[in-house]
């Protein structure tokens, strides 16, 4: 029983100890505050000027809540309070969306893809009541794309848009920003290729209108509203916009209405660019050499009948090289069902080159024809030994019937140089022997065999550069 008791002085210390280590515990306690609280309690000390040092100004942070590092914009805003899957003033009447836009580049028109890209700042504009705070300065706040996933933004899409991308370097190109009355302003930098039906009936002397459309995807006109915010100021250019193609001559927007069979009517923006064609380049690359080729064929027409080593290469260099000029322009071309402009112009040109061709064609066969005959002449006509040159003969009237004044003005018909008229007057005399003249009657065809195929090459020489001067002038008149 001894051994069980225990010591008084024992317990004492115990109980001292424990009372120690409880006063410990509570001044550290006091101790452990947050950085939040001290930099609060400092401010306040700060304010009564209890922490201010003589000579030192006093900066005062504005009271205003929105900038308190106390506050969570999302818990500013009652984000969690809200159903931001539904419009805002949802069951009441539309709500009104305002949009402008400025366009940063209009980068590329593509004929043969029937298509334009444009990069544009698109910016919405409407006011939601739920996204209202409290604010002493009416100051506005501003997020990124983060917040803009919690709230409900419009769902506008491009009609007709091929590709499209928000840009996202080096984060994304998105901008919100809330107003203390609950006005928001949601902007965006987009990229986008929109189809632009055009019409090259006309290429390349056309004039081409093309529209970018905006529309709300599922929203009808009764549900949202949307609107140019204010009127044609609403779209605003670069000014250093340029194409190295087209002149931009307008923007101008409208808005109409668009009907869906399955869901109804959808408000639709358009933002509609008129571009004019440069003509310059066309002309080097396709005008002009199309009309050289052609005032070069014009040059067989210079060159002697019997050159054909000459006039034929000629001609036909001159019709492979127009061929060439039209394949290279179709190959950048779409492939239209209509004619157009340029095809008009070349076409006509390798028309002409064509000719040019087939006229010397006529003039070599007419030639040879020619030859023939009066190798069967010859043949047919009595024993010419003794008849010199035809200058210097003298022939009876009475005898021949043709006298010297007879046999010059009978013409050139284009007889070689040397001979012709000795031909000629061979033939004039077999005519007037009473036995030839028996023999000849059945073949009295070769009396005018002689074709001036001279005369074609002369006649040529005017009759195409005419013609093609003529169309020239029609053309140019009604295109430009």
């Amino acid at each position: 029983m001894r051994n069980m008791q225990v010591d008084p002085a024992l317990v004492l210390f115990c109980v001292w100890l424990a009372g120690a280590a409880a006063r410990m515990a509570q001044s550290r306690g006091h101790k452990l505050e947050t950085y939040t609280q001290s930099r609060f309690r400092r401010e306040a000390r700060m304010d009564q000027g209890g922490g201010h040092k003589p000579g030192r100004p006093i900066y005062k942070r504005s009271p205003d809540m929105t900038k308190s590092l106390m506050t969570k914009s999302e818990q500013l805003l009652r984000i969690d309070d809200h159903d931001f899957t539904m419009r805002p003033a949802f069951g009441g009447p539309p709500i009104p969306v305002g949009v402008d836009v400025q366009v940063e580049s209009l980068d590329t028109i593509s004929e043969v893809d029937m298509d334009f890209t444009m990069t544009l700042y698109l910016r919405h504009y409407w006011k939601d009541e739920r996204l209202s705070f409290q604010s002493t300065n009416n100051q506005s706040m501003t997020f990124d794309s983060r917040l803009v996933k919690k709230i409900w933004v419009p769902d506008m899409f491009f009609v007709h848009s091929k590709r499209s991308f928000i840009h996202d370097t080096t984060t994304d190109n998105v901008m919100l920003r809330v107003y203390p009355d609950g006005n928001v302003l949601y902007s965006l930098r987009v990229t986008v290729t929109a189809m632009c039906n055009m019409d090259l009936s006309r290429f390349p002397l056309d004039t081409q209108t093309c529209s970018l459309e905006i529309e709300s995807y599922a929203y009808t006109d009764d549900d949202l509203m949307l609107y140019w915010k204010k009127g044609n100021e609403s779209l605003n250019t670069d000014d250093r916009i340029s194409l190295s193609q087209f002149l931009i001559q307008k923007f101008h927007t409208t808005t109409k209405l668009a009907f869906y069979s399955s869901t109804g009517w959808y408000n639709r923006l358009y933002i509609h660019f008129t571009l004019r064609r440069h003509i310059f380049f066309f002309l080097l690359q396709t005008y002009f050499p199309a009309t050289l080729m052609v005032m070069l064929s014009w040059v067989s027409f210079w060159i002697d009948r019997r050159a054909v080593p000459a006039r034929v290469p000629l001609g036909i260099t001159t019709v492979l090289t127009m061929s060439t000029i039209i394949t290279g322009v179709n190959a950048s071309m779409p492939r239209v069902s209509y004619i157009k402009a340029v095809d008009i112009y070349l076409w006509v040109s390798f028309v002409f080159v064509f000719l040019s061709v087939i006229e010397y064609a006529a003039v070599n066969y007419l030639s040879t024809v020619q030859e023939r005959k009066e190798r069967k002449l010859r043949e047919r006509l009595p024993c010419t030994c003794g008849i010199g040159n035809p200058d210097d003969m003298m022939i009876d009237p009475q005898i021949t019937g043709y006298g010297s004044m007879d046999i010059n003005t009978m013409g050139n018909y284009g007889m070689p140089e040397n001979g012709g008229r000795q031909e000629r007057m061979l033939a004039q005399v077999a005519l007037n022997d009473p036995q030839m003249a028996s023999q000849m009657k059945p073949s009295r065809g070769y009396v005018n065999i002689w074709i001036d195929t001279h005369a074609i090459d002369k006649y040529s020489r005017v009759v195409f550069p005419g013609a093609y001067i003529l169309f020239n002038i029609i053309y140019w008149s009604i295109y430009l």
